[in-house]
């Protein structure tokens, strides 16, 4: 699809996608239209809603067997590396139904390798991410006494440093994440450009993107404590929800309208 006229000169490395204004509820919106994709498309969110669930179990089988948690990084940034990849799948599928096609499981397949140089690039971007906010935690568990039962006052130091540094990291995270892999995947586009719209688009929409964290924090804690089989309906829902987000956020040449 034809973007040019709805790109803005951001920098010398990237463009940047202009972005509508939305409702701070509209996040509750894109929830409801993708329970409707999920109804459209069955079989191909259960697959897919499978696998995505097959990851955080194997990631939960690994911790309590091996009863260390030093298969949380690996396993943690294996997921990073293979979870867009799956998402862009879903994407497809709800990219199909969005244009009144019948989506199969071939053609979404296909979509993961739409982009290859973006999505591995982005996957690459994440695990570094991550890497920095693990040497970043052990920099920070510096900071915690020594004794065996310490105070909230003994505590403090290492309570907000930590919580700085978690923050501000959970705030990139979502910042360059919200909307990149949509773009990537329709657009064809460099990562810095879709990196550079999507915290364009979520700077410019602070309210609807703080509802859409806690929906998706929420949503997420809730996988876990169905010990993972939650994800089998959340992941494929998150998905699709996520790109109706995409649709009434960035900016097209032509207007649609995803209902």
């Amino acid at each position: 699809m034809a973007v040019s006229s709805n790109a803005t000169s951001h920098g010398e490395f990237a463009r940047c996608f202009e972005c509508n204004r939305i409702s701070p509820l509209a996040p509750l919106h894109w929830l409801a239209l993708a329970f409707n994709d999920m109804a459209r498309a069955p079989i191909l969110s259960l697959i897919y809603g499978l696998v995505f669930t097959l990851i955080p179990a194997t990631i939960l089988f690994f911790i309590y067997s091996s009863q260390t948690h030093l298969v949380i990084l690996p396993a943690t940034v294996a997921f990073a590396l293979v979870g867009p990849a799956f998402a862009a799948g879903l994407y497809d599928v709800a990219w199909e139904l969005e244009k009144g096609h019948t989506p199969t499981l071939w053609h979404s397949l296909k979509s993961m390798f739409r982009n290859p140089a973006g999505e591995w690039g982005f996957a690459v971007l994440l695990m570094v991410i991550m890497i920095v906010w693990m040497r970043l935690a052990a920099l920070a568990h510096a900071l915690y006494p020594n004794t065996v039962n310490p105070s909230f006052e003994e505590l403090s130091a290492f309570l907000t440093l930590g919580s700085i540094i978690g923050g501000v990291l959970l705030v990139t995270v979502f910042a360059i994440s919200a909307f990149t892999p949509q773009i990537m995947m329709e657009r064809r586009v460099d990562l810095m450009t879709a990196v550079v719209s999507s915290m364009h688009a979520v700077r410019n929409n602070i309210a609807a993107m703080v509802v859409w964290c806690i929906c998706i924090v929420c949503l997420i804690l809730l996988g876990f404590l169905t010990g993972a089989s939650g994800f089998i309906v959340i992941m494929p829902w998150l998905s699709y929800a996520s790109w109706h987000g995409y649709i009434a956020t960035i900016k097209t040449k032509r207007p649609r309208s995803y209902e």
